[in-house]
């Protein structure tokens, strides 16, 4: 939560306006430039400080989108077990043939940089989230506390909201961790390829092309947003695997 504010918070604490000239191109870290200047002359810290917002909120929206829908999924698979488990298992499988990257680069040949990250984040990411609930499903069905409601004529979308789905809180924020991740780095992969948003928008992975010819006049024009975009992930994960093992012990 504290990475979500601060990223959010950003482009409020970026001492310059992020597209504005301050100073000449690539120039070195001083007092009013802290980490110096790009191939335009613009700030690297403004630019750094308001270029995580876009992305991690497509990123946020993409695993959004594959968490709930492969919750859902594995919900119903789960619960009804047989035919209907092992046609979501093939779907998946299906889905998970193709890599993730080459997904989205397919993708974004026919749509957008943001619509084409949510969608490849849906199909890589959903079938994975379907597995993970779906077999713990399959475990929490068998739970005496859900045999009993089953007992009193409750039926199975009251069990699964009502009984099921808070046992499952610990792993889906997990997952969503996981998926928010994965979200990211194609995102930033896009960004990169000059997919994604277009100059002047301050972006992290789009300043990673932007920082790479003046890397030997100023390093931290490439190495400011690279490190913002692996301590954004370090995070992420690591918030996802103590989320993971709370769920675990509960």
């Amino acid at each position: 939560m504290t990475l979500l504010t601060l990223v959010g918070l950003g482009p409020l604490l970026a001492p310059h306006p992020p597209d504005r000239t301050v100073g000449p191109p690539w120039a070195s870290p001083d007092g009013s430039t802290p980490l110096g200047t790009d191939a335009l002359g613009r700030d690297v810290l403004s630019r750094v400080l308001a270029g995580g917002t876009g992305l991690l909120s497509l990123a946020l929206v993409a695993a959004l989108a594959a968490v709930l829908l492969g919750t859902a999924a594995g919900l119903w698979s789960g619960w009804a077990g047989g035919g209907a488990a092992r046609r979501v298992a093939w779907v998946g499988d299906l889905l998970l043939a193709v890599p993730a990257p080459v997904l989205a680069l397919v993708l974004a040949t026919a749509l957008s940089g943001a619509s084409a990250v949510v969608t490849a984040s849906v199909m890589a990411g959903a079938p994975l989230t379907a597995r993970v609930v779906a077999d713990e499903v399959a475990v929490l069905r068998r739970g005496g506390w859900v045999r009993a409601a089953v007992e009193r004529g409750e039926r199975a979308p009251a069990v699964l909201l009502r009984e099921i789905l808070p046992a499952l809180r610990g792993l889906a924020t997990a997952d969503a961790g996981l998926r928010l991740v994965t979200a990211l780095q194609l995102a930033a992969a896009l960004s990169v390829l000059g997919l994604g948003p277009q100059p002047p928008a301050p972006d992290w992975a789009l300043m990673l092309r932007e920082g790479l010819p003046g890397t030997a006049l100023n390093p931290a024009a490439l190495l400011a947003p690279a490190l913002a975009l692996a301590l954004c992930a370090w995070v992420l994960g690591a918030a996802s695997r103590s989320a993971g093992r709370t769920g675990g012990a509960r």
